[in-house]
């Protein structure tokens, strides 16, 4: 895993009244769920983004009020032909 360095405002993490290390999880799940809305990105790879379990990050996604289902008619049935 990389570390990348970020500094940000002391003010912004009383914004969300988050300490750091909450408010930076809080930013990798918002990017994550953002880049998986625009159809940039998978589910799975959102959700290791996220640092999250699918399951985890679906939750997530209701939170942000993202429909879950951001597949075409070709992806879905990829996706079903992989299910164990």
């Amino acid at each position: 895993m990389r570390t990348v360095p970020i500094q940000l405002p002391e003010t912004v993490f009383s914004a969300l009244r988050k300490n750091p290390s909450e408010f930076v999880q809080e930013m990798r799940v918002a990017a994550a769920v953002k880049w998986y809305e625009l159809g940039e990105i998978s589910q799975n790879k959102a959700a290791e983004i996220a640092g999250l379990t699918r399951a985890e990050f679906i939750h997530a996604l209701s939170r942000y009020r993202v429909d879950f289902m951001q597949y075409t008619a070709e992806e879905l049935a990829e996706e079903l032909a992989n299910v164990d």
